[in-house]
């Protein structure tokens, strides 16, 4: 229940990118191995990290289909996902700080640099990410299409699946380190610019704890039950108040991608029930899990 209208198609697509990064981590680990090159069993190293951090996607995805119907999750798995992209976003950040203090080490203390290598192997990373970019791209923009005609004009962000989001964060920032990093080499090995290795390597830092930090925000917001279109939550007010009726109460809560819980606590201008209130928010098909309280100053209240 809740899971996001992509959900299976996203869950294959961060399975085939593990599948791609390990079999790219295996070539590098056994050529580095078998040629006596320690910077591509580095670079295995490297490219085994950003396996394991796809996947937390690719489990949470499985394990929140498998569980969707389980009563012992209240309002079902929506949320794995974004909890899936915070923990994701914590493992950006912790990899920005690496980077950000392997540039510095190597700004205080210069190593040689294997340019013949180095390089190759940066544009080797480039393409495999820019595959795995492409593989996991189409799912977040298919749901912003969609967002207005599903949701009855609810916020892109209220529709994104953080989950993917995250996924496509990390190959996009492991991109970005490779495209800064060919620049840096280029300019270390033909303009004796040795420095600009590192350099790059703090920008590339900068630029990834950056989107760590949107992701841990975004993804933060929706674990704490945070309003996710406050937007949304005026235009329910307004719609349930036309007849004169004042809306005592009201909390609007992300359930998983495109879908919100909201509990109504109304106090009518006249007698009614709650059927008549649902009606009245029937038009917002992005509410799976409605709770309706009509309170009566005479008559205690009646609930749905």
């Amino acid at each position: 229940m809740f899971l996001g209208a992509g959900h299976a198609s996203n869950e294959r697509k961060a399975w085939a990118v593990i599948a791609l990064c390990s079999a790219m981590m295996v070539l590098e680990i056994g050529g580095g191995i078998a040629f006596g090159s320690l910077a591509l069993v580095a670079d295995g190293l490297h490219m085994s990290t950003h396996a394991i951090a796809l996947l937390i996607a690719a489990w949470a995805y499985t394990f929140a289909r498998k569980h969707a119907r389980d009563t012992r999750f209240s309002f079902g798995t929506g949320k794995l996902g974004d909890l899936a992209g915070f923990t994701s976003a914590v493992v950006l950040a912790l990899i920005a700080l690496l980077i950000g203090y392997e540039a510095v080490r190597r700004f205080l203390a210069p190593v040689h640099i294997e340019f013949r290598e180095a390089i190759p192997i940066a544009f080797l990373g480039l393409l495999v990410n820019i595959v795995s970019a492409w593989l996991l791209s189409g799912g977040d923009a298919h749901a912003h299409a969609h967002a207005g005609e599903a949701g009855g004009g609810v916020a892109h962000g209220a529709h994104r699946d953080h989950n993917l989001r995250a996924a496509f964060i990390h190959v996009a920032a492991d991109a970005a380190v490779s495209v800064l990093a060919i620049l840096g080499l280029t300019a270390a090995r033909f303009l004796g610019w040795l420095w600009m290795d590192p350099m790059m390597g703090i920008v590339g830092g900068c630029v990834i704890a950056s989107w760590a930090y949107a992701l841990v925000r975004d993804t933060g917001r929706i674990l704490l039950d945070m309003t996710p279109d406050t937007a949304l939550a005026a235009r329910m007010r307004r719609r349930l108040e036309e007849d004169g009726d004042r809306v005592a109460d009201l909390h609007l809560w992300r359930l998983g991608p495109g879908h919100f819980g909201a509990i109504v606590s109304i106090v009518p201008r006249e007698a009614r029930d709650v059927h008549f209130y649902r009606s009245a928010l029937r038009g917002f098909s992005c509410l799976s899990h409605l709770t309706i309280e009509v309170v009566s100053p005479k008559r205690g209240a009646a609930a749905s």
